[in-house]
């Protein structure tokens, strides 16, 4: 086995070991977890198997694999951004509703303390 074949598995498997583990402190949620567990997997997979990607690739109809890697980690990267702008649209839409009612609960609390005096 050559050595490159060797660091890989080792880097993916040093990698899996690292998400658990922010996934286990609670740094990194378990919705966001699968697309980097995915993603190690299939890193750890064709570091495994040597001709997978070319096999693939073929399969595919692309005639260099690293045209095909960079294709669908473009594509990946895409999705994920999406998704992470859906989130951050949730989320001000979220901030913006809470503040509001943040403001309506104080001015009647204010109302509430100015007709007590």
């Amino acid at each position: 086995m050559p050595i490159i074949q060797i660091l890989a598995i080792a880097a993916s498997l040093l990698f899996l070991l690292y998400i658990g583990r922010q996934i286990i402190k609670g740094k990194l949620r378990e919705e966001y977890s699968f697309v980097w567990i995915f993603s190690t997997v299939v890193l750890l997979i064709f570091s495994f198997w040597r001709d997978g990607l070319e096999i693939v690739a073929h399969t595919l109809g692309v005639y260099q694999a690293p045209n095909l890697v960079f294709t669908a980690a473009i594509f990946i990267i895409l999705v994920y951004l999406l998704h992470l702008s859906k989130v951050a649209s949730r989320l001000h839409q979220q901030n913006k509703t809470l503040s509001q009612e943040l403001a309506l609960l104080k001015e009647k609390v204010e109302r509430s303390l100015k007709g007590n005096k």
